[in-house]
């Protein structure tokens, strides 16, 4: 059937508004929302984001006393906990203001095979606790933490593997393969995170085996493309071909991306093109554009548009509206992280549309590398945390506090 002819009946609920600050910000206590303010002036002031990381990691070297202050603060804005079971209050709290969760196990850049096993296993816990459970859809991810970077980065470079090496890659796709296999069996999508793109080749490789293998009757495993690379339009395009040949649905998580000043700064230093767009626009473009391709093939691509942009999250809306496409459609989510663009995630979720924020969760030493990241990456944001602080204070002026 068409899509443009499909559910032309579903209701539509109208007047979504991303500036309706009493929805976006029932959730929050006005304890937690003097915190998010503060907090946020503190990040939009470059200095003491770049200077923070390196005082906080002296500070916990030290044995400073410190470790009760960041999870009050950054951590408490930006994860659910230290624990699947510390990340409750949240999932519920998100599920109260119709928004899913998707539990990100944030612990990263570790180099040991017994922390790879851990982390496979704590995954699957992951998908066990999502499990009957529909504040929590979809789960997620990272393959570099069940497996080594630089054995990743031999692979995409096609360096040829010694034996020991070669064993080690088939403990990282068993690993891969654990998690999708318990994925597919508990019926709970699951998405391979992106990564930088020196390793994303092989990474897009173990994501489409894996769709092949479990996502013939419903999508159940997700590739990530990062549409701020100047590639990754064609790409998504090329796999569906694929997918389509291969008779599997595809599953696509769309992200502008995470690693544009280290991609840009290794392609300079080791002499390469860039893989990233020349401007925002041109990502802009690829992105919105990737949204249509995705929804003119909605029965056989399930997406999930991981973004904070308000033009790209109102055109998947209006896509939607204007296709006649049930906003609740099980194939079509958008997706924020915590602590962030609540005027975004509760508006669209008030207006009967899927939504699910990344909750991380890890102990507050291990997870504070993805914390600085959120920071900094944040603050090279253009607006984004002026606008966060707006309608912070907007709701503040609203309570009267």
């Amino acid at each position: 059937m068409p899509v443009n002819e499909r559910n032309a009946s579903a209701p539509v609920k109208a007047n979504l508004s991303f500036e309706d600050t009493e929805i976006a910000f029932r959730h929050a206590s006005n304890i937690d929302l003097k915190r998010a303010y503060w907090l946020f002036k503190v990040i939009n002031n470059n200095f003491l984001v770049k200077i923070g990381p390196g005082i906080t990691n002296f500070a916990m070297r030290l044995g400073l006393p410190i470790k009760g202050l960041i999870k009050a603060t950054i951590f408490k804005q930006f994860c659910g906990g230290e624990t699947i079971a510390e990340c409750d209050a949240t999932i519920k709290n998100l599920h109260s203001g119709g928004v899913g969760t998707i539990l990100d196990y944030s612990v990263e850049g570790e180099d040991d095979e017994q922390v790879f096993d851990f982390t496979r296993d704590e995954i699957i816990r992951t998908i066990e606790r999502a499990t009957g459970d529909p504040a929590i859809p979809i789960t997620v991810f990272k393959v570099t933490g069940v497996g080594r970077f630089g054995l990743l980065e031999k692979l995409d470079a096609g360096t040829t593997l010694t034996a020991a090496e070669q064993q080690e890659w088939q403990k990282v796709q068993d690993r891969v393969l654990a998690i999708c296999e318990k994925a597919y069996k508990a019926g709970i999508p699951v998405m391979i995170d992106a990564e930088e793109s020196w390793v994303q080749d092989t990474l897009d490789t173990l994501a489409l085996d894996m769709m092949q293998r479990f996502n013939r009757e419903k999508a159940i495993v997700y590739n990530t493309y990062q549409i701020y690379r100047h590639d990754k339009l064609t790409s998504l395009k090329s796999d569906f071909e694929v997918a389509q040949s291969g008779g599997f649905l595809l599953g696509a998580k769309l992200v502008r991306g995470a690693y544009m000043e280290k991609e840009r700064r290794r392609a300079a230093n080791q002499g390469y093109p860039s893989p990233i767009q020349p401007d925002k626009l041109s990502s802009d473009r690829d992105y919105n554009e990737s949204l249509r391709f995705c929804v003119a093939h909605i029965d056989r691509i399930a997406l999930v548009a991981g973004t904070h942009n308000e033009a790209s999250c109102r055109l998947l809306a209006d896509l939607l509206n204007q296709l006649n496409i049930p906003h609740n459609h099980p194939h079509i989510y958008f997706s924020q992280l915590l602590g962030m663009s609540d005027n975004l995630s509760f508006n669209l979720a008030n207006a009967g549309y899927n939504v699910v924020k990344y909750v991380p969760y890890g102990p507050v030493k291990a997870v504070l590398p993805y914390l600085f990241r959120r920071a900094q990456e944040n603050t090279a944001i253009a607006g984004q945390m002026s606008r966060e602080l707006s309608l912070i204070l907007k709701e503040k002026k609203r309570r009267k506090i």
